[in-house]
């Protein structure tokens, strides 16, 4: 594996899962198991930064359950790298701001029996959440050269290398990780699988950095790291995470750089958009984009936004939550204890580390200097540090998939693409209402006329005609795409014809207003006028040759 295109593992990458681990309700997810309760790791949210300086910077969100002293966290490393708590809050901003949104639009064509209203609306939504961050010194003991140590937030963390004369290197390792107090063999693990997992990347020249939970703290307050270290391109090395991952694992990651970024070695998947549930504010939104994924073997992303950062300006931290952070910090000395720890709260109290701050500064005894300088490095410069670093980079792209166990043999690695166009998060369709005088507005059916340009017809009151995974349901991608650093890609597989022909045996069951016939063609009343216009026209030709007829 080289050196310099080695990225830090959202998931843990790096962090261990093992073969022998047992059946899903105990997977580690990617953690390092406690040997005595296993823990969870639910979605991945990461965000990583191509940076000027050739290096890279991650923010990888962790998602834990357990008892705080069975934590773990060890992934693979080039070199020593810069170290930071961030911040939960950050990325669940971060995702409301470019979350996917299914919106309709609704006109009524004609004019129907009377107007009534039953509730007729449009409907406005967005996918939910798709099930997912040094210091210095130098010694050795036990083979082991420890590079950095420090604590960030709830963290303890050190960066060792191996000694190079030792053989088996995963073996020093990881019995040197367990002897310091890192519980890194799950219940049932094997200590030789890690050790050879670990010896295959401390062999390619990686260190390893390893973070455990200070004393006192708990799950709660697992938030997530920040590093920056040496790297030519952002890369998830998601191998060691397939024997205990969870079926469908989401994974989400926002690449900043200097255009939009793509999947160099996944393919790209672009979804049909006749599957999405446009009633309901495309709620199927990851049941689509797992069966994309499927269909393209679990190796492919779908790019959900790709825009410029200023999209992002005042997304993470708000104006005004600078300003009244200033305010706070300026007027603290001025305000008694009880003062600066209620107004404290009441703007940063649902911050990440706001309540661990607390517990550390009881009012008897308060130094408010120590607290507001506190406050700022904990719990308000992550968010300050995370906003900056989306601002740092002239723009960013959320890609986002689904996998399983079997699908992670090829670790995802991103480059940049500056010939695609930007995409946007919000999709608009059309829904178009065929009234007709003989039913009211509520008896109509519709047609939704998608941004691809296809047509979708829904009888009235029906649900939307295609369910994920159903017999007529058409293929979740409209195409799959091969992409690279330049040019529109390669088309790998396009389903067009599939999807417009199960549209089209679709859309002819559905009745038009004011009859019963099916209708195959967004133009209905078109085709109905026409028809009765020849009807007509063949009517008057038979009465006329009746007439010739009778006057013969």
């Amino acid at each position: 594996m080289s050196r310099n295109r080695f990225v830090l593992g959202f998931t843990p990458a790096l962090l261990l899962a093992l073969i022998s681990l047992p059946k899903p309700a105990q997977a580690c997810g990617g953690f390092f198991c406690s040997a005595s309760q296993p823990v969870n790791q639910a979605a991945e949210r990461i965000i990583f930064s191509k940076n000027e300086d050739q290096t890279v910077t991650a923010v990888v969100q962790i998602q834990y359950q357990g008892p705080s002293e069975e934590f773990a966290w060890v992934l693979p490393v080039p070199g020593i790298p810069d170290v930071d708590v961030s911040s939960n809050l950050a990325f669940t901003r971060l995702q409301q701001a470019s979350n996917p949104q299914y919106n309709f639009t609704t006109v009524v064509e004609g004019r129907c029996k009377r107007v009534r209203d039953r509730g007729d609306s449009s409907s406005f939504g967005s996918a939910p959440d798709a099930a997912f961050e040094g210091a210095g010194g130098a010694g050795g003991s036990g083979g082991i050269n420890v590079l950095a140590s420090g604590s960030v937030g709830p963290y303890d963390f050190v960066v060792i290398e191996p000694d190079a004369s030792y053989e088996e290197v995963g073996d020093v390792v990881v019995e040197w990780l367990t002897e310091e107090g890192y519980d890194v063999v799950p219940p049932g693990g094997n200590p030789d699988d890690i050790s050879a997992l670990l010896g295959g990347y401390l062999r390619g020249g990686m260190n390893l950095i390893a973070f455990r939970l200070t004393k006192g703290n708990s799950a709660g307050t697992i938030r997530p790291i920040r590093i920056t270290y040496e790297s030519d391109q952002p890369m998830i090395p998601i191998r060691p995470t397939a024997v205990a991952a969870n079926d469908d694992m989401g994974v989400m990651v926002w690449v900043l750089g200097e255009s939009r970024a793509v999947p160099v070695n996944y393919k790209s998947l672009e979804l049909n958009q006749a599957l999405i549930n446009w009633l309901n504010g495309g709620r199927n939104y990851n049941q689509v984009v797992v069966a994309a994924a499927n269909e393209a073997g679990g190796q492919g992303f779908v790019a959900e936004r790709a825009g410029p950062s200023s999209d992002y300006d005042n997304v993470v931290i708000l104006e005004f939550e600078r300003d009244d952070w200033e305010a706070l910090r300026m007027s603290a000395a001025s305000l008694t204890p009880s003062e600066l720890l209620d107004e404290s709260s009441w703007r940063f109290g649902a911050w990440d580390g706001y309540s661990e701050l607390i517990e550390r500064f009881p009012r008897t005894g308060f130094d408010t200097r120590a607290f507001i300088d506190a406050l700022g490095e904990e719990v308000v410069e992550p968010m300050i540090a995370t906003q900056e670093l989306l601002s740092s980079r002239p723009y960013v792209t959320r890609l986002y998939t689904t996998l399983s166990a079997p699908e992670m043999d090829l670790d995802p690695l991103f480059d940049f693409n500056p010939d695609l166009p930007p995409v946007s998060n919000i999709h608009t369709a059309r829904r178009v209402i065929e009234c007709h005088r003989s039913i009211y507005q509520s008896e109509a059916p519709s047609r939704f006329h998608l941004e691809d340009g296809r047509v979708v017809r829904v009888s009235a009151g029906a649900q939307w005609p295609f369910l994920v995974g159903g017999q007529d349901a058409p293929p979740a991608n409209a195409a799959v795409l091969a992409l690279t650093t330049s040019g529109p890609g390669t088309v790998v597989q396009d389903n067009s014809e599939a999807i417009d022909e199960a549209l089209q045996l679709h859309n002819a069951t559905v009745p038009s207003a004011g009859c019963g016939c099916g209708v195959v063609a967004p133009g209905s009343h078109l085709a109905t006028w026409a028809s009765l216009a020849l009807f007509v026209l063949l009517m008057r030709r038979r009465r006329s040759s009746g007439l010739r007829g009778s006057e013969g």
